[in-house]
């Protein structure tokens, strides 16, 4: 049901070398970008008629109007599951609590007598929140892009998720309830590439946005990478994926239960067991062979993703080494089932979010444990983070100097002004100088015009 990888034995390579030996899921973007240019192309063109148009081809249902009435969401939200409703209610409410803390806060550095450089934080204006609708329904990923665009100060928050054949043409009414909870009106039933070409360029029913978040397919991927400048992004989500490090002391019954939670998102899932313990290794695959029969989801979604090649048990020689291999790994979600797993997880680098102990399972953190669950894939956690409130910030830089604070800095960036053949870039500073001037700061005179 899953591979095995044995690292023991041997000094682990370093680098790329040994990611090159880890499970991986194939997921190539760029041979995307050639089907989607043309839908992108289309939207920016024809803009909601060519969205109505893609949308009836890729989901099956042609819509009456890109933009969901404001009365759908109402009735969505009445309609709500009592139970359901509490349990978006108190994610929402646990995802504030950690989102406003992240916030951060003007700060001026005094450089020197005169001259300051102040940091301001200004979030975008605007933004385009994707949540997916294809084999799941993610109301949770609408609380995930909603909640840190609302708290960094966003003015302008638009939700786009695919068209549902048996709602009318309307995104799934648990989303529409969603967005209704967290206050916002403005939601689209788009989907795929046709959606981010939407946010990005703008129809006559959608403004354009300045940034589009958001985890969805391989076309999503591909459109977010050809639309990259034009519009901003949060990143190129791959294929979902579960790295564990786990030793003796872990409980292979959570350790299974752990790896199909995963699975169950799709074929191309990634779980990944790395592991010291021959013992765990062989009990996992015991309880997976209990476990999977038992589940929902299994020729579908998780057989193919734990017998594919982007999962396996890999084993190590020890803790030290499994630490080493979840760093090259860089996994999305990365649970620490060891002795002392405080200590260790404070000791990893590369992850999208860390999970500490047997009572933090990923799927905690898929819902109400308060962090965010997009989260950079694909190896991606050793370069980037997941989505926060920083996602929706930009920094400036507001500089204010003096005259003579100017004039005591001056010479210096003449020197590398002309280090670098660029004299007008000096001649800018001196020009605001009388003759003579700048003698008293450096002993040096203004030339002659």
């Amino acid at each position: 049901m899953i591979s095995r990888i044995d690292l023991r034995g041997d000094v682990l390579p370093e680098g790329g070398a040994l990611r090159d030996l880890l499970p991986r899921a194939e997921f190539d973007v760029e041979a995307a970008l050639e089907t989607v240019r043309p839908i992108c192309e289309d939207v920016r063109h024809r803009g909601s008629a060519a969205v109505v148009e893609w949308g009836e081809r890729f989901d099956g249902v042609r819509i009456a109007s890109v933009r969901v009435p404001a009365k759908a969401l109402t009735r969505a939200l009445a309609e709500l599951d009592p139970a359901v409703r509490a349990a978006l209610e108190e994610s929402i409410r646990r995802a504030r609590l950690v989102h406003r803390a992240q916030r951060r806060t003007t700060h001026t550095t005094q450089v020197v007598p005169g001259g300051s450089v102040t940091e301001k934080w200004v979030p975008v204006e605007r933004v385009g929140l994707y949540v997916p609708g294809g084999r799941s329904v993610y109301p949770s990923s609408v609380v995930m892009n909603v909640v840190p665009a609302q708290e960094a100060g966003v003015d302008g928050v638009a939700v786009a998720s695919p068209p549902q054949k048996d709602f009318d043409g309307l995104p799934h009414p648990t989303i529409l309830a969603a967005c209704a909870l967290l206050g916002v009106d403005e939601v689209y039933a788009a989907g795929g590439a046709q959606a981010v070409a939407m946010f990005a360029y703008g129809t006559e029913d959608c403004p354009p946005v300045n940034l589009v978040t958001g985890p969805g397919n391989i076309y999503v991927a591909a459109a977010k990478r050809l639309l990259k400048g034009r519009v901003g992004i949060d990143a190129e989500a791959g294929p979902t994926e579960i790295a564990i490090l786990a030793d003796a002391t872990a409980d292979p019954a959570h350790v299974a239960a752990d790896l199909i939670s995963q699975a169950e998102h799709d074929p191309m899932a990634a779980a990944v067991l790395v592991t010291d313990s021959e013992e765990l290794a062989a009990a996992t695959e015991a309880e997976l062979a209990v476990q999977v029969p038992a589940t929902k989801h299994i020729t579908d979604r998780v057989e193919p993703a734990l017998a594919g090649r982007q999962s396996a048990i890999v084993l190590v020689s020890s803790v030290e080494d499994g630490l080493k291999v979840v760093d090259a790994y860089g996994a999305e979600h990365l649970e620490i089932q060891t002795a002392d797993a405080a200590a260790v997880a404070d000791r990893v680098r590369n992850a999208g979010a860390i999970f500490v102990g047997p009572w933090s399972p990923v799927s905690l953190g898929d819902y109400c444990a308060g962090s965010n669950h997009v989260l950079p894939t694909g190896g991606c956690a050793c370069h980037s983070s997941g989505l926060s409130v920083q996602s929706f910030l930009r920094g400036i830089h507001i500089v204010d100097y003096s005259r003579d604070a100017l004039a005591e800095v001056t010479h210096h960036v003449v020197a590398l002004a002309e280090a670098e053949d660029l004299p007008a870039h000096g001649a800018a500073l001196k020009a605001r100088f009388a003759e003579g001037e700048l003698d008293e700061h450096r002993g040096w005179k203004v030339p002659q015009q």
